[in-house]
């Protein structure tokens, strides 16, 4: 197999490093970038390959819930205050207090 020269660039620090966990592995500097390349690699198309399904399972679940009509805004009786507090404490874990409530205040300041 032909070999193909690439050049890469990194902290000093970096290379000492590499040189020396080279050395330990008794390889030389490029053998031993090609093998962690390599197996690091093999690591996440085999991991790609494990969720596979599951990602087309999310992808399809996702395309059709875009072509889902968006929900009709609850009308002014439709939660009770007990509910209420339950949508904000929900935003708040969510999106964080202050998002939460500024967004709950601009909604109960528009009602």
């Amino acid at each position: 197999m032909a070999k193909t020269r690439i050049s890469i660039s990194l902290e000093s620090e970096h290379a000492e490093r590499i040189r020396a966990h080279a050395e330990r592995a008794g390889m030389d500097v490029s053998a031993y970038l090609v093998n962690a390349a390599t197996r690091q690699m093999a690591e996440v198309e085999a991991a790609e390959a494990q969720f596979a399904e599951i990602d087309a399972l999310i992808a399809a679940a996702e395309e059709e819930a875009g072509a889902l009509p968006p929900l009709p805004e609850p009308a002014e009786g439709d939660l009770t205050e007990e509910e209420r507090r339950e949508v904000r404490a929900a935003m708040d874990l969510v999106h964080g207090a202050d998002v939460a409530n500024g967004l709950s205040d601009r909604r109960s300041d528009a009602a």
